[in-house]
């Protein structure tokens, strides 16, 4: 990329002495007769006279076209038109990517369209590996029949890579599925759609090639993606997004390399059955109150877990650890009322890592965080455990609302914990209580208690400042700062590093809280 970036500087220098050129280049700079084997241009200039000068270094023709394809779209056309060692390139690039942002500024759709089809009306279609649409916004009616022109010039046995991304909340477009019939299909290896109709059959041909399947707002059946499935012998890595037509889900045993799968807001999907040998990290998250059936066998080799829906924490107390018996990291996300469910202990015997996120609307008062002691009970190899506080309390659960003792639960050691993190702390008694119960029955070695609930944070020398708080979290942050003051900074262990993270000072204004302020 260097050397490219160099010759680039060397042409852009000469396209200042020339007029200005629009981006499509101009077919009648040069041939590929006169361009060819020659690293020498011939000078027409009045004050010089016609003479040959050297616009470069020599190198072999593959080398030229190598540093012209690794060019962004914009700087890759502005030197094919200023120089002719890059124009047979120009017409043969093997990568080809249309958006605002690689062409420009443009004045709504059809300017749009319009730069486009000059690109492709200029482009030979042989050795194009890899084509990008994203129209964010500017996809319409009239551009579907130029749409299906570039894909018919794309689209050939040799395409590895195919990305379409229509607009959003406007008619969906109908994927033309025979573009990839004939072998078409065959070279892909990335097949990334948005906003589309995707409508396989089992007449579609082979998808031997594909290792990445991204699905977003696509509307594909269930058994329309088992004929993606049925020939994606290379398949790897499988992500679908808010797909809301799938029921069902069945990942066969000729998916002997898939080893990811991510599943995002498909609303109506009901079940996930898995035969794929090699699957070891998954992640499924819904807006949803029951849960996905998930047949796994008795052999999953599913060691990476992340999962989020409205009844999760019952669902991992009850049914995970003897669906994943193997997990080594989970991440848990409960988005709805939750009850404090007690865990078996030593049920996940492998998991290192524990992530459990609490981001309903508003805690029930009567929600214990002591109670997710059970899961430090049912994870004897645990190293790392975090606890994300993002819901709301109700006020009656500060320990200053009822300043008892702290309970303690019966002496249970996990002496494999080391690091703990808890974000959003608050001054929740139950939430002291827990950190209590760690600093006294484990061998954590470091300890952080975030007051924060920042999304995000400055930094000093950077541009820009902390996301808002409002007035009532810069008051329980205070309320928290002074709870662990009180009964947890006491407490802890010379061998514990305590991190006690605190709202930016240079962006909030925070005044202390004090027994007194209360009353």
């Amino acid at each position: 990329m260097g050397l490219g970036y160099v010759l680039l500087k060397r042409l852009q220098r000469e396209r200042r002495r020339r007029s200005r050129h629009a981006l499509v280049p101009d077919e009648s700079i040069a041939s590929p007769e006169k361009r060819k084997g020659s690293c020498y241009q011939q000078d027409d200039s009045p004050r010089s006279g016609k003479k040959m000068r050297y616009s470069g270094p020599y190198l072999p023709e593959e080398m030229w076209q190598h540093i012209h394809s690794l060019m962004p779209m914009k700087d890759a056309a502005r030197a094919a038109c200023l120089s002719s060692a890059f124009l047979y390139s120009w017409r043969n690039r093997p990568k080809l990517s249309f958006s605002t942002e690689t062409m420009g500024i443009v004045e709504g759709t059809t300017d749009f369209i319009r730069k486009i089809d000059r690109v492709m009306e200029k482009h030979s279609g042989i050795g194009v590996k890899a084509l990008t649409i994203e129209f964010n916004g500017l996809f319409s009616t009239k551009a579907r029949s130029y749409l299906e022109r570039w894909l018919q010039i794309a689209v050939t046995p040799r395409i590895e890579e195919l990305s379409l991304s229509m607009s959003k909340g406007k008619a969906y477009y109908d994927f033309p599925c025979s573009l990839l019939s004939d072998g078409s299909g065959s070279s892909i290896r990335l097949l990334d759609l948005y906003c589309c109709t995707f409508r396989p059959t089992s007449e579609i041909g082979c998808f031997q090639s594909l290792t990445r399947l991204h699905l977003e707002y696509v509307r594909i059946t269930g058994d329309e993606l088992g004929c993606v499935f049925s020939t994606s012998f290379a398949l790897e890595w499988l992500k679908l997004r808010l797909c809301c037509h799938i029921k069902y889900m069945k990942l066969p045993c000729v998916l002997q390399r898939l080893t990811y799968v991510e599943v995002r807001g498909c609303s109506r999907l009901r079940v996930i059955e898995n035969k794929a040998p090699n699957l070891h990290s998954l992640h499924i998250f819904y807006q949803a109150y029951h849960p996905i059936q998930l047949s796994f066998g008795e052999s999953s080799l599913v060691k990476n877990l992340s999962i989020g829906y409205s009844s999760v924490l019952n669902h991992a107390c009850a049914e995970l650890p003897y669906i994943f018996p193997n997990l080594e990291t989970l991440t848990i996300r409960s988005l709805g009322e939750m009850v404090s469910t007690p865990m078996v202990p030593n049920t996940f015997l492998h998991l290192k890592y524990l992530c459990i996120t609490l981001s309903a609307v508003t805690l029930s008062p009567s929600y214990d965080y002591l109670s997710l002691v059970s899961f430090l009970d049912a994870c004897p190899s645990l190293d790392t455990f975090i606890v994300d506080v993002s819901a709301k309390h109700p006020e009656n659960d500060s320990i200053f609302e009822n300043p008892s003792h702290l309970r303690q639960l019966p002496e249970q050691r996990h002496d494999n914990l080391r690091n703990v993190k808890i974000t959003g702390f608050r001054s929740a008694k139950s939430l002291l209580e827990l950190t209590y119960h760690i600093l006294e029955n484990t061998s954590v070695e470091c300890l952080t208690l975030d007051t924060s609930f920042e999304s995000f944070r400055c930094s000093p020398g950077k541009p820009g400042r902390c996301s808002r708080m409002p007035k009532d979290d810069l008051m329980e942050a205070s309320k928290a700062l002074f709870a662990i003051r009180t009964y947890n900074e006491g407490k802890v262990p010379s061998t514990v590093r305590l991190n006690v993270v605190e709202p930016c000072s240079r962006c909030h204004v925070m005044e202390p809280f004090t027994v007194e302020t209360r009353k």
